[in-house]
């Protein structure tokens, strides 16, 4: 296989640098991680200057690791990932916080919930028909 290079702009470099200003400002990112083991949980402190206190239990592959392996925690990226090597184990910052939070049961939750006319009409014409299958 070979590699194609393409050049790249100094307008698109200087595009997706302020793309980037503009995310890392909007997204919270982890300034700093450790692992409390007198309370046997996680704490995230934000660089929006939140410090979260998360139970081990409810972080995602952390929770039947041995405690001196969880205290090995390191940030990535900038914050937004922390990284677990000898857990072989990798949390997205902002995925993690999406899902403690429940945002995402409530998008979930939210999907076929919107009304409009064209979907009412979809309903009608679909109930004319015989409505939905039955499942066998």
């Amino acid at each position: 296989m070979v590699a194609v290079m393409t050049e790249i702009s100094d307008q698109a470099l200087d595009l997706a640098a302020s793309r980037g200003g503009t995310a890392r400002g909007a997204t919270p990112r982890a300034r700093a991680a450790r692992h409390d083991a007198a309370r046997d949980a996680l704490i995230l402190s934000l660089t929006n200057g939140v410090e979260l206190v998360i139970p081990v239990r409810l972080v995602p592959g952390l929770g039947a690791a041995p405690p001196v392996l969880r205290d090995a925690v390191e940030l990535l990226g900038a914050g937004y990932g922390l990284h677990w090597e000898a857990l072989d184990l990798d949390l997205s910052v902002p995925e993690l916080l999406a899902e403690l939070c429940g945002a995402r049961a409530w998008v979930a939750g939210q999907a076929g919930r919107a009304t409009s006319p064209a979907k009412a009409a979809a309903a009608r014409a679909n109930g004319a028909l015989g409505g939905r299958p039955r499942r066998d």
